[in-house]
This record gives structure tokens, C-alpha cells and sequence, in this order.
């Protein structure tokens, strides 16, 4: 008979601030020391849930038809406000559960296929180097962060979208806010300016098509009636946010790492074949978003000994699951020669990350432009005098000051 597990009273609170990039925080490290890869923890709303630590518990329930992806259930496990925030939203095909989820993820994902991708990287290499020539004009010491982590992804996003660069001060504030504010009133305000901003825009386009996905969207499923007008938003604010703050938080992260561990970079400037292994390390070592997925049961799973019952909310933490000793030998040293491919940072099963070949195509490109042009680039600070993010949020820091 399988023995149910009662939640201990005083489980700790998830997710927790990091106070080094590249290191976990101690309450994961205490979380990674308890038996079993199924713990209770506390979220920022008080509700506890289920955190799954483990490599292969995690990839099992990412797979599993019994946990629902649904934001707007009552029980889905908010770890923020901003997921609060869209809880009252039509979501985009993320938060949706099959067979309604298939269809309308395939809607997005001719324009992020391998191929696709690979004919991006001349675009790629011509914006990488466009903002390493303006930060270099400038002169030493220079902000990575507004130089160039957050402007590299966010122009390669706007091509992809066919939403105007010239707009990139008002998108990234917004999307800065939703990701970091502290509330849900906070998280709805930077909600509603982008929804009215990308609302308008579908708007804009549907009287005059013009190029990128999102006109792709509006003419070919909006105006066919196979998504509404609400989902073609969310869906929009999904590949826009995603889009570029994710992969700018991933460059500053990545460089810092770098920087800190000599001998790795070292390896990288006498050979730079090592760069898309290491982009893999990276992405595993960092995984910056903390959560591989948010999920409730809807209907008890019995899973290594115990249950989690029918309404409960599980989360799967990849930055616990990619340093699973039984998968990753030595998972808290950095290795740009480990194969790492198969971590966890973009997620498993239906609901893995759509845009991950185009993320790391763009941590490819922008490593090796590093490596060729600023082989002497430090770090114009203490990683320890850092400004990171709270945990809450994408992982990273607001700025990044570097000398050469």
C-alpha cells in the first residue's frame, strides 16, 4: 500500500533569492540534502505545494496527462505574482492542456523549427556585432545589461514578430515589471500596457498585414476564427516577454559565469568549437527561471512511494533537477566540455520551450562574438556587489558592469 505523505508543518518558502548567479541558494541546497525528490514548500501566497527535486520524477510528472497546465484553475500553484496575474486571462497555448494545446502551439511553431532558426544566424550575427560595435565605441567600462544583453534579444524578437524595435524602451519597461513586480496590482498594470500595446498593434495589422509572426497570426488565426482576439494577444505577450528576457538574463548570467571560472573561458578562447556544449553547460548550471514547470493534479498519482492527491499543486524545479548527482556527475562544477544537453531548463514533454533552438542560437553567436572581440573581458565589480533579481522572478541581474 503506498504510504501518503503529510505535508510537514513550516515547509520552506519557494522560490529564494540566489545570492551568487551561479550558485543555488542554500534552501535548495537544504532541499537537495532531504530524502526523496518530493518536498513541500511554501508559496508566495501562503499555499503550499508540492516541489519535485528529482531528475527522472521530474521528466515522469512533466509527462504526466494527470497534471494540469491550466493558469486559470483555482488550484494551478502561482509562485508569483505575475503568474497571478493572468489567472483571470485567456491564456496562450502554455497554460492550456491537451488536445486543446496542440493545435494552437502549432499556430507558432513553423517559425521556431531548426531550420528556421539556422537561417536566422546571419541576422543573428550582423545584430550581435551591431550593438559589440556601439559598446565598444563607447569605451570601457560599459553596462552589458542595457549595451547589449537586452538589446541583442529583443531586436532578433521584434524581427521575428514584426513588432517595431523603435518601441523597445516602452516593451522592455513593461516587461521588466510584470516579471519583477512584487504584487499582483503591480503585475496586472504591466499586464494591461502590454496588451494594450500588442492589442493595438494585431489591430493595426488586421487592416494592413504587414511582415513577422504576429501579422501571421492576425491574418491566418484571428481573422479565420481559430483564436479570438484575447488569445492572440496572450499569445503575442508570451513570445515577446519570453522572447527577450529570458535570453538577455541567460547572456549577463552566462558571462559572469564565464568571468568567474578563468580556466573555462580559457578553454573557450583556444576553442571555440567548445561554444555550443558550453551554451548547454550553461543552461543548465544557471537555469534561470527556477521552475521547469507549474502543474495541479487532477486526480491522485502515486509517484516513488508517495501521493499527491487530486487539486494539489506540483512544481518542477529545474535548477535543483539539472544538478541531480545520479544524472550529472559533479553537478556544481562547471565544465564546458560535459555533455548537458539533456538538463531540464527548457522544460520536458508538450510543454517544452517552443523557442529553444532560437535561444541557443543567440547564446552561440553572442559567446563567440565575446570570445573573438573582448578575449580580455572582466568583470568592472565584485560578482558579490552584483544587483541580481529577487527569486521570483527570471533570474539575472539589472546591471552588469564590465571593463576590457
Amino acid at each position: 500500500m503506498t504510504e501518503i505523505a503529510t505535508p510537514p508543518s513550516g515547509a520552506p518558502a519557494f522560490p529564494s533569492d540566489r545570492t551568487c548567479p551561479y550558485r543555488l541558494p542554500d534552501q535548495y541546497n537544504d532541499l537537495r540534502a532531504r530524502d526523496g525528490s518530493l518536498q513541500r514548500v511554501t508559496l508566495y501566497d501562503g499555499r503550499q505545494a508540492w516541489l519535485v527535486t528529482g531528475y527522472d520524477m521530474a521528466r515522469k510528472l512533466l509527462a504526466d496527462p494527470r497534471l494540469s497546465s491550466d493558469r486559470r484553475h483555482v488550484d494551478f500553484p502561482a509562485t508569483s505574482g505575475r503568474v497571478e496575474s493572468f489567472r483571470d486571462r485567456r491564456p496562450a497555448f502554455i497554460g492550456l492542456d491537451p488536445p486543446e494545446h496542440g493545435p494552437k502551439r502549432r499556430m507558432t511553431i513553423s517559425e521556431f523549427t531548426v531550420r528556421r532558426i539556422k537561417g536566422m544566424r546571419a541576422d543573428v550575427e550582423q545584430i550581435v556585432h551591431g550593438f559589440l560595435d556601439r559598446m565598444i565605441d563607447s569605451g570601457p567600462p560599459a553596462d552589458l545589461v542595457s549595451q547589449f544583453s537586452l538589446p541583442v534579444p529583443s531586436m532578433v524578437i521584434c524581427q521575428l514578430l514584426g513588432v517595431p524595435y523603435a518601441d523597445h524602451d516602452f516593451f522592455q519597461d513593461a516587461s521588466q515589471r510584470l516579471i519583477q513586480s512584487p504584487d499582483v496590482a503591480g503585475a496586472r498594470a504591466a499586464r494591461d500596457d502590454l496588451e494594450g500595446y500588442l492589442g493595438g498593434l494585431a489591430d493595426t495589422l488586421r487592416g494592413k498585414p504587414g511582415p513577422g509572426l504576429l501579422s501571421t497570426l492576425v491574418t491566418e488565426q484571428w481573422e479565420k476564427g481559430t483564436i479570438d482576439r484575447d488569445e492572440l494577444v496572450s499569445t503575442a505577450i508570451l513570445l515577446l516577454v519570453a522572447g527577450h528576457e529570458t535570453t538577455a538574463s541567460m547572456t549577463s548570467l552566462s558571462v559572469i559565469t564565464l568571468l568567474e571560472h578563468p580556466e573555462q573561458y580559457a578553454a573557450l578562447r583556444a576553442d571555440p568549437s567548445l561554444v555550443p556544449g558550453a551554451v548547454e553547460e550553461l543552461l543548465r548550471l544557471l537555469a534561470i527561471a527556477d521552475i521547469a514547470g507549474g502543474r495541479f493534479a487532477t486526480a491522485d498519482i502515486e509517484i516513488d512511494g508517495q501521493c499527491i492527491r487530486a487539486g494539489e499543486g506540483v512544481i518542477v524545479t529545474n535548477s535543483i533537477a539539472n544538478r541531480d548527482s545520479s544524472v550529472f556527475a559533479d553537478p556544481d562544477v562547471f565544465d564546458v566540455r560535459r555533455e548537458a544537453r539533456h538538463h531540464l531548463s527548457f522544460g520536458y514533454g508538450v510543454h517544452q520551450c517552443l523557442g529553444q533552438n532560437l535561444a541557443r542560437l543567440e547564446l552561440e553567436v553572442v559567446l563567440t562574438a565575446l570570445l573573438e572581440r573582448l578575449p580580455d573581458l572582466r568583470l568592472a565589480v565584485p560578482v558579490d556587489r552584483l544587483d541580481l533579481r529577487p527569486g521570483t522572478t527570471i533570474q539575472g541581474v539589472n546591471e552588469l558592469p564590465v571593463t576590457w
